[in-house]
């Protein structure tokens, strides 16, 4: 069975790598591919060629992904695209679980501590003055909240903070900073309420039964309906 396989499709150009070969075969057998191509006297040579590598079931590491990077380096019109795999790295996966996940949360954020969280986050704790509670998600705030609150951190402008708002000194989502004491408007909030960025990409309150129409998908995420 060949270690190394091209296939050509209408938008590119694609390298199977065969994950039972070894690396030393898959290095040899790509090196020769490479060698064809560029000898091909049948081929457009002004044009450059990228492309996909595909690793099936096994996910190479940093080092081995150079070396396969050096043998496209000696055929200028050749590059790599991208090299892909049906695996993640554990790292990645775990982001991925954290990202789709609410995380429950009760701690005591005190004056000075800033605390992250990563996927949206139900809040049961309490934040104090000069406290920051941060999450890439969005904030379901069922806990008592005195200081910052910021959600959306990494500019995720889809996400939303609500339940009570009214004792925070700041809400933030994504880039967006509005300090609750300077705003009527969120200064009055219940727990009904809810901040969202709006299609001005402007900071806006709203009750929290309207998010269905606002943020739909977050009820789906949710497992709502």
């Amino acid at each position: 069975m060949q270690a190394v396989v091209l296939k050509g499709y209408k938008n590119g150009y694609e390298i199977l790598i065969e994950p039972t070969a070894s690396f030393s075969e898959i290095k040899a057998e790509l090196s020769t591919l490479m060698e064809k191509l560029h000898n091909d006297e049948t081929s457009d040579r002004t044009k450059k060629y990228s492309f996909n590598l595909n690793t099936g079931m096994i996910l190479y590491t940093a080092e081995q992904k150079q070396e396969l990077e050096n043998i496209f380096a000696d055929y200028p019109r050749f590059s790599i695209h991208k090299i892909q795999s049906a695996v993640l790295e554990k790292k990645e996966a775990q982001e991925i679980v954290d990202s789709t996940t609410v995380h429950v949360n009760g701690d005591i954020i005190r004056n000075g501590q800033d605390k992250l969280i990563h996927g949206d986050l139900l809040f049961l704790g309490t934040v104090h003055q000069g406290g920051i509670l941060r999450a890439t998600g969005s904030i379901y705030i069922l806990g008592t909240v005195n200081g910052i609150v910021c959600a959306g951190h990494e500019n995720n402008t889809r996400a939303i903070i609500a339940g009570n708002l009214q004792g925070a000194q700041q809400l933030r989502i994504a880039d967006l900073v509005d300090i609750v004491n300077e705003d009527q408007k969120i200064a009055q909030a219940d727990q009904t309420s809810a901040l969202f960025v709006n299609d001005l990409h402007a900071l806006a309150v709203t009750q929290i039964e309207q998010l269905k129409t606002i943020r739909p998908k977050l009820f789906i995420k949710a497992g709502g309906f």
